[in-house]
Protein backbone atom coordinates (compact mmCIF):
# COMPACT_ATOMS: atom_id res chain seq x y z
CA UNK A 1 0.00 0.00 0.00
CA UNK A 2 1.30 3.42 -1.24
CA UNK A 3 1.21 6.54 0.77
CA UNK A 4 1.09 9.33 -1.37
CA UNK A 5 4.24 11.06 -0.23
CA UNK A 6 3.82 14.65 -1.79
CA UNK A 7 0.79 16.07 -1.60
CA UNK A 8 -1.15 19.37 -2.87
CA UNK A 9 -0.88 22.07 -0.07
CA UNK A 10 -4.95 21.81 -0.26
CA UNK A 11 -6.68 21.64 2.90
CA UNK A 12 -10.27 20.60 3.80
CA UNK A 13 -12.78 23.26 3.73
CA UNK A 14 -13.53 24.46 7.14
CA UNK A 15 -10.01 23.73 8.54
CA UNK A 16 -8.78 26.69 10.40
CA UNK A 17 -5.09 27.65 10.96
CA UNK A 18 -3.72 27.15 14.64
CA UNK A 19 -3.45 30.72 16.41
CA UNK A 20 -0.48 29.89 18.34
CA UNK A 21 1.13 26.72 17.20
CA UNK A 22 4.38 25.25 18.76
CA UNK A 23 5.73 25.17 15.62
CA UNK A 24 5.41 28.19 13.49
CA UNK A 25 4.85 28.42 9.55
CA UNK A 26 8.98 28.37 8.25
CA UNK A 27 10.22 26.88 11.40
CA UNK A 28 12.09 24.23 11.36
CA UNK A 29 11.20 20.74 13.34
CA UNK A 30 12.43 17.38 13.61
CA UNK A 31 9.96 13.94 12.85
CA UNK A 32 9.81 11.90 15.90
CA UNK A 33 7.43 9.10 14.52
CA UNK A 34 7.34 6.66 12.04
CA UNK A 35 4.52 6.88 10.34
CA UNK A 36 6.82 6.01 7.03
CA UNK A 37 9.66 4.37 7.09
CA UNK A 38 12.14 7.31 6.41
CA UNK A 39 10.13 9.85 8.68
CA UNK A 40 11.59 9.23 11.94
CA UNK A 41 14.24 11.72 12.77
CA UNK A 42 14.00 13.48 9.64
CA UNK A 43 14.33 17.90 9.73
CA UNK A 44 10.70 19.25 8.12
CA UNK A 45 9.68 22.28 7.73
CA UNK A 46 6.24 24.18 8.85
CA UNK A 47 4.31 24.50 6.09
CA UNK A 48 0.88 24.57 7.74
CA UNK A 49 -0.17 24.16 11.56
CA UNK A 50 -4.42 23.76 12.34
CA UNK A 51 -6.14 23.05 15.65
CA UNK A 52 -8.49 20.08 15.17
CA UNK A 53 -8.79 16.12 15.52
CA UNK A 54 -6.60 13.82 14.54
CA UNK A 55 -7.92 10.23 14.56
CA UNK A 56 -5.92 6.91 13.71
CA UNK A 57 -7.96 4.65 11.72
CA UNK A 58 -8.22 1.37 10.48
CA UNK A 59 -9.82 0.60 7.07
CA UNK A 60 -10.26 -1.79 3.96
CA UNK A 61 -9.35 0.38 0.96
CA UNK A 62 -12.13 1.19 -0.83
CA UNK A 63 -10.38 -0.39 -4.56
CA UNK A 64 -9.82 -3.60 -1.97
CA UNK A 65 -6.68 -4.99 -0.79
CA UNK A 66 -6.02 -5.70 2.83
CA UNK A 67 -7.18 -3.91 5.63
CA UNK A 68 -5.00 -0.55 6.78
CA UNK A 69 -4.73 -1.13 10.87
CA UNK A 70 -3.98 2.11 12.87
CA UNK A 71 -3.24 4.42 9.91
CA UNK A 72 -2.27 7.89 11.30
CA UNK A 73 -3.87 10.13 10.61
CA UNK A 74 -6.67 11.53 9.18
CA UNK A 75 -8.17 14.84 10.60
CA UNK A 76 -11.87 15.54 11.73
CA UNK A 77 -12.28 18.11 7.94
CA UNK A 78 -11.53 14.74 6.12
CA UNK A 79 -14.48 12.66 7.46
CA UNK A 80 -17.91 12.57 5.11
CA UNK A 81 -20.52 14.47 6.88
CA UNK A 82 -18.01 15.00 10.15
CA UNK A 83 -20.56 17.67 11.86
CA UNK A 84 -19.14 19.11 14.79
CA UNK A 85 -19.06 16.20 17.45
CA UNK A 86 -15.37 14.38 17.90
CA UNK A 87 -16.02 10.84 16.75
CA UNK A 88 -14.92 8.01 19.80
CA UNK A 89 -13.03 5.04 18.99
CA UNK A 90 -15.32 2.29 17.53
CA UNK A 91 -17.22 4.90 15.29
CA UNK A 92 -17.83 4.00 11.82
CA UNK A 93 -16.89 6.94 9.19
CA UNK A 94 -16.45 7.29 5.50
CA UNK A 95 -13.28 8.83 4.56
CA UNK A 96 -13.06 11.79 2.52
CA UNK A 97 -8.87 12.14 1.94
CA UNK A 98 -6.75 10.52 -0.29
CA UNK A 99 -3.19 10.19 1.78
CA UNK A 100 -2.87 6.75 0.37
CA UNK A 101 -4.38 4.80 -2.15
CA UNK A 102 -8.11 3.47 -1.76
CA UNK A 103 -8.60 5.62 1.43
CA UNK A 104 -11.22 8.22 -0.15
CA UNK A 105 -14.81 6.99 0.13
CA UNK A 106 -13.85 3.67 2.36
CA UNK A 107 -15.34 3.17 5.68
CA UNK A 108 -13.23 3.14 8.45
CA UNK A 109 -13.39 2.46 12.41
CA UNK A 110 -11.89 4.90 14.46
CA UNK A 111 -9.18 3.99 16.99
CA UNK A 112 -8.55 6.90 18.64
CA UNK A 113 -8.96 10.63 18.58
CA UNK A 114 -7.13 13.52 20.12
CA UNK A 115 -7.49 17.43 20.05
CA UNK A 116 -3.95 18.46 18.76
CA UNK A 117 -2.36 21.01 16.22
CA UNK A 118 -1.72 19.37 13.41
CA UNK A 119 1.12 20.02 10.96
CA UNK A 120 1.66 19.43 6.98
CA UNK A 121 5.53 19.27 6.75
CA UNK A 122 7.95 18.98 3.86
CA UNK A 123 10.97 16.87 4.72
CA UNK A 124 13.64 14.72 2.94
CA UNK A 125 13.98 11.06 3.80
CA UNK A 126 16.30 10.22 5.91
CA UNK A 127 17.23 7.19 3.76
CA UNK A 128 18.04 10.30 1.16
CA UNK A 129 15.70 10.94 -2.22
CA UNK A 130 13.34 13.00 -3.53
CA UNK A 131 12.10 15.97 -0.80
CA UNK A 132 8.54 15.09 0.68
CA UNK A 133 6.23 17.96 0.12
CA UNK A 134 3.02 18.51 2.00
CA UNK A 135 2.65 15.38 3.94
CA UNK A 136 -0.84 15.38 5.95
CA UNK A 137 -0.37 14.90 8.86
CA UNK A 138 1.91 15.19 11.69
CA UNK A 139 0.51 15.75 15.32
CA UNK A 140 2.42 18.06 17.61
CA UNK A 141 3.28 15.64 20.38
CA UNK A 142 5.79 13.74 16.72
CA UNK A 143 8.00 16.61 16.54
CA UNK A 144 10.50 18.24 18.33
CA UNK A 145 12.68 20.96 18.38
CA UNK A 146 14.88 21.38 15.74
CA UNK A 147 18.73 21.43 17.22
Amino acid sequence: MDMNHSSSDDVPEGLKPAENPTYEVGSQAIIESGHMESMKGAEATIVGAFDTTAYAISYTPATGGEKVENHKWIIHEEIKDAGEVTYEPGAEVTVNASHMEGMNGAVAEVESAEKTTVYMVDFTPTTGGEKVKNHKWVTESELSASK
